[in-house]
């Protein structure tokens, strides 16, 4: 009961201290052998862990040992119900999880649980297949964009993974009221990720200098010169804009407008500062590196982004806010990088790309990649504290605005924690998307 109850309030903002598991430890500073026979207990206190901030040593300790102990539960031991949410948890932690995600995942066993409460479990099952079938027709909606700016012909070197990505932006905000910034941002990392492929797989540098002007004079004159398919995508981003710029403005909203476009400007450029290292054969030293990589994340943009579709609770100060020395964003940009990097970097440097983050710790600190990948899980850990400390009360910015960097965060884990199920989208997101869009929960009790 500490367990949930430390991590409910740390949830909320609450700034509760880690001292109150000490109860939990013997004479000898070690936690007590009875809490291994506590199987919900140790649930509790494995997630409980992952809200953890700088500083909480003890819950450095304790996960560990609840991971050591949740891995060793015999079957036979625990209900089948219990023993389904501990593999779950062990492989997707509460914190880091998409809350729709874990949602679809419980009211199952919820419904298995013999004490469960047949109310609840119907308006459960309703609120999850109403907000599906609005998804679905915003997903089919983006569907007929993305097909009436002919992808496929127009872009035929580019990732197609629209509803890959709206399955990403639907875990940035999934609530029904978002649905306008939903649609900005899912056409908006669409774009971003043909924009990705231009630069990195595709684009000489030759035309890459004069495309990366054209974006910096937002003006569809300065096309000119540009291959037919840059000046297709560039048609397509000005359209975007214009309907963002109309809608913010029927609102009295369009400063926003500005700040989103600055943040794509500020994109096009770091993704030509990473194409010259490539095609100049250049190779940056992991200090070089990183802040450029940050930036390449597009979690500054998306960030950025994110909140000009939202309502009153975002002001002028929130997007200066994100400009500014913002360190849960830095956080969130670390984990993406990194954990990207991890998951995708072999198959980056087979098609063609600068060098990684592993291939430039491996380099510099002499260790092999599994030393580096553990190093670098380390970087990852601690970014994860400094988001849990940014919801701590007072925040600098309203609270809605700091879960959408979370959010981003949590999507980043779900897709890169076993492999870039991005680009490689067959695996696990195919069921995620299955999940979430096609399968409703069966309304009827069996």
């Amino acid at each position: 009961m500490i367990a949930l109850t430390f991590r409910l309030l740390r949830q909320q903002g609450y700034s509760i201290s880690s001292e109150v598991f000490n109860k939990f430890k013997d004479g000898e500073g070690n936690f007590r052998e009875s809490l291994i026979s506590n199987a919900h207990g140790l649930l509790s206190l494995y997630e409980a862990c992952h809200l953890r901030c700088h500083g909480d040593a003890i819950l450095e300790d304790a996960l560990p040992f609840a991971i050591t102990h949740l891995e060793s539960i015999k079957e036979s031991k625990v209900s089948t119900s219990l023993m389904k949410q501990v593999k779950r948890a062990l492989k997707q932690p509460l914190r880091k999880g998409l809350p729709r995600l874990e949602a679809r995942y419980y009211i199952p066993l919820y419904q298995e649980d013999p004490s469960h409460d047949e109310v609840l479990l119907a308006l459960a099952k309703l609120d999850f297949n109403l907000l599906q079938e609005q998804h679905q027709k915003e997903l089919g909606k983006i569907t007929r964009w993305w097909k009436d700016i002919d992808v496929a012909r127009k872009f035929p070197f580019a990732r197609d993974r629209i509803v890959e990505l709206f399955f990403w932006i639907s875990g940035v905000y999934f609530e029904p009221e978002f649905a306008v910034a939903r649609d900005i941002l899912t056409k908006v990392i669409a774009l971003t990720s043909i924009l990705d492929d231009i630069y990195d797989v595709y684009g000489t540098l030759e035309e890459l200098v004069i495309f990366t002007e054209a974006i910096e004079k937002w003006d569809v004159n300065a096309i000119d010169g540009l291959p037919e398919y840059m000046q297709a995508w560039f048609k397509v981003l000005l359209d975007v804009y214009d309907v963002v710029g109309n809608e913010v403005a029927m609102k009295e909203r369009s400063y926003r407008l500005v700040y989103a476009k600055e943040a794509m400007k500020k994109q096009a450029r770091v993704y030509f500062h990473e194409a010259k290292w490539f095609h100049t054969n250049y190779t940056p030293t992991l200090e070089e590196y990183m802040p450029l990589a940050l930036l390449t994340t597009g979690y500054e943009m998306l960030a950025i982004t994110s909140i000009v579709g939202m309502g009153n609770v975002v002001t002028k100060h929130a997007f200066e806010w994100l400009l500014g020395d913002c360190k849960i964003l830095k956080a969130s940009q670390i984990i993406c990088r990194l954990m990207d990097d991890i998951a995708s970097h072999q198959f980056e440097q087979k098609r063609g790309h600068v060098a990684s983050a592993v291939e430039l710790f491996m380099k510099e600190h002499g260790v092999s990649e599994q030393e580096t990948e553990k190093e670098l899980g380390k970087q990852v850990d601690d970014a994860w504290k400094d988001i849990n400390e940014a919801f701590l009360h007072p925040t600098p910015v309203p609270v809605p605005i700091l879960m959408r960097i979370l959010n981003l965060s949590r999507v980043i884990h779900v897709l890169y924690s076993n492999g870039d199920n991005y680009t490689h989208s067959g695996s696990s997101l195919k069921d995620h998307v299955t999940s979430l869009f096609v399968s409703p929960l069966p309304m009827s009790c069996p």
